[in-house]
């Protein structure tokens, strides 16, 4: 067993960890797939619930804005392809989702850690996101965020360093 409190969480400033998921089209996605554009990426718990969905469509509404910049989205979950697909379709997400099951990527960008609900204490997905320049390099990482304020944020440092 290893002692977390050991583990450094990810910051600005630092280049983001490189990965390669299975999107919600089953096809093979890298972080190095977008060099030379800026991407924000977020962590949710799972597709379909009431606050993933919040921040999932919030970033849809966002996303002609997004992209008038050159910059593109990515949500990344735990979902299987499958689940994952299914959501995009029913909530019309124009950009991409990517599985994580194992969540690893999510590990390396600190996303994943010991969280609560209704008095059960677990392992899983917390609320984050990280915007990444067109060098692979954090801008702003978010860890811990409300729905509505990673939308908010994330679009904002999007928009704001264009």
């Amino acid at each position: 067993m290893t002692d977390d409190s050991t583990v450094t969480p990810i910051a600005n400033g630092q280049r983001a960890p490189s990965f390669t998921l299975t999107s919600d089209e089953n096809k093979p996605v890298s972080l190095a797939d977008y060099v030379g554009r800026r991407v924000l990426i977020f962590f949710y718990p799972k597709a379909g619930t009431p606050g993933c969905t919040t921040q999932a469509c919030g970033f849809r509404d966002q996303f002609p804005s997004v992209q008038e910049v050159n910059a593109t989205i990515l949500g990344i979950s735990p979902d299987s392809v499958a689940d994952l697909a299914g959501w995009r379709a029913k909530e019309n997400l124009p950009y991409t989702l990517l599985s994580d099951v194992d969540h690893k990527v999510a590990e390396a960008y600190s996303a994943w850690g010991e969280r609560s609900m209704y008095g059960r204490t677990y392992m899983g997905i917390i609320r984050s996101h990280f915007v990444i320049d067109a060098n692979g390099i954090i801008e702003d990482a978010q860890i811990g965020i409300s729905p509505k304020d990673s939308i908010e944020k994330g679009v904002q440092v999007l928009l704001r360093h264009s």
